[in-house]
């Protein structure tokens, strides 16, 4: 079968100024329209892009080929495809760090294939174009980072402090908009950590959120809109028997440390990817004090993207989707659904269907 020369694709257009809280962003309108394929060894055929919370921006801030389309959000744009054309005929994952000339907002795209990585069997197709960025930003925030492992050394030398979790690591997960639960990278690294063996605290704004995460495995929540909550938190912690945080990881920024500074333990590790609530962190003495560790993550690497969907694999993990939209005219509603952000789990767009001659392998 011969590879297309062109696809269909959701492009950007012309950009105007837009208000966005205190600032000015030149924002993009975009529209689909036909563009011709780049070389590449492997052209995918897409099924499912995944959108992100960094999509609502359409800011001038990445490579964007001309304004050929979403290029600058290659990887914040995750598919389920089907490697069509290539060297096999197994269904993949489309992911990675670099910016290549071509997003996933299209009906085909043409890439290196080591960008390119086997779906787990137990993810539908909108669950493997929502898994991505936000299990590779999570898998390096938990595991590369804060080292979240069960019978993890940092956890044997504080489980002297407690009785009752001698083999477990205690994290609290914090996610968008300030810290809560509630966003995409959130819960996926909620599901990371309880796979792990830790004992997870979450904190949100919404109870149903928190809710959700005790079914997903947390041990239980606070509410971040609460003055109390620092309080409210330590308290959760005597009631499980717990003295203290052994790992953050956060999206919000922010004084963190300041709040939960005296529920941390020593030598504890603070990770944080995002600033939804503040572009910096002040380091308050207690916890250089007590040796906290404050670690910056964004993204991840193609081999930190394998080894978080083999876990996945392993521990039948999925991230929750939460909207699904029928074709790529109606991308647009997903940065509709962004910029409101009431959607708790993923938003994807089904731009392709399988053929009857496709199977997932």
């Amino acid at each position: 079968m011969t590879a297309p020369s062109s696809t269909r694709a959701f492009i950007l257009g012309s950009k105007s100024p837009r208000q966005l809280g205190e600032k000015t962003i030149q924002y993009y309108s975009a529209s689909v329209q036909d563009v011709p394929l780049p070389k590449g060894e492997v052209v995918v055929k897409v099924l499912c892009a995944g959108f992100n919370h960094r999509e609502r921006y359409k800011l001038n801030v990445y490579p964007t080929n001309r304004n050929r389309g979403f290029r600058s959000r290659t990887p914040t744009q995750q598919t389920s495809s089907r490697r069509a054309y290539g060297r096999m005929g197994e269904f993949g994952i489309v992911g990675g760090v670099s910016h290549p000339a071509y997003g996933t907002f299209s009906e085909y795209v043409a890439l290196d294939a080591k960008s390119v990585i086997l779906a787990p069997e137990h993810m539908s197709d909108e669950e493997a174009g929502a898994w991505a960025l936000g299990a590779v930003t999570a898998w390096r925030a938990v595991v590369t980072k804060a080292q979240v492992e069960k019978g993890h050394n940092v956890l044997i030398v504080r489980a002297r402090l407690f009785s009752s979790y001698l083999s477990s690591l205690i994290v609290l997960v914090y996610g968008m908009k300030q810290t809560g639960i509630g966003g995409g990278v959130a819960m996926i690294a909620l599901r990371f950590a309880v796979a792990l063996g830790a004992n997870v605290f979450v904190s949100s704004s919404n109870k149903q959120t928190i809710d959700w995460a005790i079914e997903a495995g947390a041990k239980g929540g606070v509410n971040y809109r609460d003055e109390s909550w620092p309080r409210d938190l330590a308290a959760l912690l005597k009631e499980h028997n717990i003295t203290g945080i052994d790992a953050i990881i956060d999206s919000a920024g922010g004084d963190l440390l300041g709040k939960t500074g005296k529920s941390l333990n020593p030598g504890a590790k603070v990770v944080c990817y995002g600033m939804t609530a503040s572009p910096s962190i002040p380091l308050a003495m207690p916890a250089v004090l007590k040796n906290v560790d404050l670690l910056g993550s964004t993204m991840g690497s193609t081999a930190e993207l394998q080894a978080a969907t083999d876990f996945a694999a392993k521990h039948k993990l999925k991230p929750s989707v939460s909207v699904v939209l029928e074709g790529l005219e109606n991308a647009e509603r997903g940065f509709e659904l962004i910029e409101k952000g009431r959607e708790s789990g993923k938003i994807v767009v089904r731009v392709g269907t399988r053929s009857g001659s496709e199977s997932k392998l």
